[in-house]
């Protein structure tokens, strides 16, 4: 696996755990790619959009399209790939949690 697809695959992730705390389990692609650069998974929009394509596609976001501004809310499915109790091959699986 070459960097970009580790990037992707963690760019996935972070995504899906920005949506499983954010009040509602929703956010816009903006504030997305602002959390993202905050977890150092640098991102452009067109980037963002690409993987909430891809997220929705797969069933772990829903997305709808605001004045050409796209919303995400994360579905059930996608807040169990956040968590860790469900995997797929081309997510990026969280580290347990620290104690």
């Amino acid at each position: 696996m070459d960097y970009a697809d580790t990037l992707r695959r963690h760019r996935r992730l972070s995504i899906l755990r920005m949506l499983a705390g954010a009040p509602g389990y929703s956010a816009n692609e903006s504030l997305i790619e602002d959390v993202l650069d905050k977890f150092r998974v640098t991102s452009t929009r067109d980037q963002v959009r690409t993987e909430l394509g891809w997220l929705s596609d797969q069933g772990f976001v829903s997305v709808e399209d605001i004045g050409g501004l796209m919303i995400a809310t994360i579905t059930q499915n996608g807040a169990d790939v956040a968590t860790g109790k469900r995997v797929h091959p081309d997510i990026e699986k969280p580290a347990p949690p620290r104690r």
